[in-house]
């Protein structure tokens, strides 16, 4: 179900799953999911794919809004980044990225979060998100 190897492609989706689906047509993957592999929030609910992704979905709309590659994820982002890289290599090849200290995330308005090892400095997740994450309304699902 899960490609493991497909690009990492910002404001789309990542592994096969594309950003905006709704959570039933995940059906089958999450009636299959133990009670480890899901987490709640208050408006939010995120799925694991074991070492390979994170679904997260909002539940007052029901759709999949970021989609975060983990450890064994090995497609790449720009066709060159990647799991385990060192962020000074990933800033060469995307400027864009600026870190957010209140989040502990690199950010890039491209449409990407890049979470790093706060010790060996190396890339431990990459998600892609909706265009609409910081509208005002997101949580409440008007997207």
């Amino acid at each position: 179900m899960i490609d493991n190897n497909s690009p990492i492609v910002p404001w789309e989706g990542l592994g096969g799953f594309k950003l905006y689906s709704h959570i039933s047509q995940f059906y089958d993957l999450i009636a299959n999911m133990d009670e480890k592999s899901r987490l709640f929030t208050t408006f939010f609910i995120r799925y694991e794919i074991k070492d390979s992704v994170y679904l997260w979905f909002n539940l007052m709309n029901g759709k999949l809004f970021k989609i975060t590659a983990l450890k064994d994820y090995k497609g790449l982002l720009f066709n060159k980044i990647h799991i385990g890289m060192h962020i000074d290599e990933v800033l060469q090849i995307e400027p864009s990225f600026e870190y957010d200290d209140f989040e502990e995330v690199y950010v890039s308005s491209k449409g990407i979060y890049i979470e790093t090892d706060p010790v060996e400095h190396t890339v431990l997740w990459i998600s892609v998100f909706v265009k609409e994450i910081d509208n005002d309304d997101f949580e409440r699902g008007y997207w």
